[in-house]
């Protein structure tokens, strides 16, 4: 299935297509309706016509009775003559009633009554006035009577009938009206959810596409599928990865370069400084010794910053490309604090580990980077003689790591920057050589790629750093985000 070239294109398309189930349902539930309406406009009328000619004829049946009744008992011309008007005036009525539409047994009923009245109506018209059956007539009339009561009776039956019928159809209306909204919502649903996937995959693409360089993932190419805006926009993003590919290539390779230009002199440079500090080239002074030191310890502390941005870069790069695997936390932990424990029982330091067992899935060395840079800068920190407590528990679906230390603890106001690049707070370390400020951050780079938190727990005396990772892998940094 193609795209239409521009994408509002595409909404109005999808918004046609929902649309149209319903106009049909409209347009299919007016047109039954009207014939409803028409049907029982038509029916109502022929019943209420047939009733209103029905009962005048009853009536004018009921003036015939009389006049033939004193017709036979008085010869008055004027009796005659109301007679043959009265005459007239019932099949004036019976006519219009023939022309309804009746139903047989309805029409029977009625020619059978104007055969009888037109009987009568011979009768009294042929014979003498004084030799007419007055008994004979009152038969008669008694029997026209009965047949046009049983014409009205008809009429009211077919009326009665003719409303059951229509609310019988109304019913069956309805029924169909609920069916066909069912039905209609169900097609509206149906088609809303596949649209909704069929527009939303080229938008889904895109923010995939947008996480995948904000993860600077720049290997694969970004595809776009959709219509031709859409397209358009994935091969920009796709030149903006090529673009960045570049920079970041360019970067690293300046670094490298910038590194090993550096690391020459400076190597030279803390060599000479550990000459000169060894007296090799003869006795030194007290104020050549005191500049010897500060030679040495800013070599070092410049060794020291070099290394650390490099690891920072790598680290970066690294956060992007997660391979987690299942692991025992509580092992991980230990394997990083290991390295620490020289320097901890040279300065005096008091270690306490409380390790839950617990089966993770993490990236293993990026693990060991976080724990090794919260303990190390624990070791830094810390006072000789302090303590240092590093704990492991798990809490539902997260593992919870606590490092806390004894040292002069964190500021308020520096517990979010303290995981800034080069961020250095207040605190001095109890060690010659100052951190770069590096450590903290490349430990939030890698829990966050984790989908996890780091954050500085309020605490009285001491620091105390909490990471929050999720013991099931989330991906990549891509992904977390």
């Amino acid at each position: 299935m193609g795209y239409p070239r521009s994408f509002l294109g595409l909404l109005l398309a999808g918004f046609t297509l929902v649309a149209l189930p319903l106009v049909g349902a409209l347009a299919y539930s007016a047109w039954n309706t009207e014939q409803l309406s028409e049907q029982s406009r038509n029916a109502v009328y022929s019943a209420s016509q047939a009733a209103r000619a029905s009962r005048s004829l009853v009536n004018r049946i009921g003036s015939i009775e009389r006049l033939a009744q004193q017709m036979a008992v008085v010869n008055d011309p004027e009796l005659a003559a109301d007679f043959v008007r009265v005459h007239r005036s019932f099949r004036q009525v019976a006519e219009e009633l023939m022309l309804l539409p009746l139903e047989e047994q309805q029409l029977a009923a009625l020619k059978k009554t104007v055969a009888q009245e037109q009987g009568l109506y011979d009768g009294l018209s042929t014979q003498p006035w004084q030799k007419t059956d007055a008994r004979r007539i009152g038969l008669l009339t008694a029997a026209l009577a009965e047949t046009a009561q049983e014409v009205l009776s008809i009429s009211y039956l077919v009326a009665d009938r003719e409303v059951l019928r229509l609310r019988h159809s109304a019913e069956v209306v309805q029924r169909q009206l609920v069916l066909l909204v069912i039905f209609s919502t169900a097609v509206v649903l149906t088609l809303s959810l596949a649209l909704t996937r069929y527009i939303s995959r080229p938008i889904a693409e895109l923010d995939a596409s947008i996480r995948q360089l904000g993860g600077a993932d720049f290997s694969r190419p970004i595809t776009v599928r959709g219509p031709e805006d859409l397209q358009s926009l994935g091969e920009r993003l796709d030149w903006l990865r090529r673009r960045l590919a570049e920079l970041e290539a360019e970067k690293n390779r300046f670094l490298r370069h910038l590194s090993h230009e550096l690391k020459t002199p400076l190597t030279a440079l803390r060599e000479g400084a550990e000459l000169l500090n060894d007296q090799v080239g003869g006795p030194l002074a007290p104020p050549q010794r005191q500049v010897v030191s500060i030679m040495r310890d800013n070599s070092v502390k410049l060794q020291r910053l070099i290394e650390d941005l490099l690891d920072y870069q790598r680290a970066l790069h690294a956060a992007a490309s997660l391979v987690p695997r299942p692991a025992s936390l509580d092992g991980l932990i230990r394997d990083a604090v290991r390295p620490h424990e020289l320097v901890m029982q040279s300065k005096g330091q008091r270690l306490s580990l409380e390790l839950e067992k617990l089966a993770v899935e993490v990236d293993s060395e990026k693990l060991l980077s976080i724990v090794d840079n919260l303990v190390g800068n624990a070791v830094k920190f810390t006072p000789p003689g302090g303590s240092i407590a590093v704990s492991a528990r798990g809490h539902g679906a997260v593992a919870v790591i606590d490092v806390i230390d004894s040292g002069p603890g964190v500021p308020p106001e520096e517990r979010e920057a303290i995981f800034d690049s080069f961020f250095r707070g207040r605190a001095k370390a109890s060690g010659r050589v100052e951190g770069t400020g590096l450590g903290l951050a490349i430990a939030r780079e890698f829990t966050e790629a984790h989908g996890g938190r780091i954050q500085v727990v309020s605490r009285s005396g001491g620091a105390h750093f909490r990471v929050t990772l999720p013991r099931k892998a989330r991906g990549s940094l891509a992904e977390a985000a």
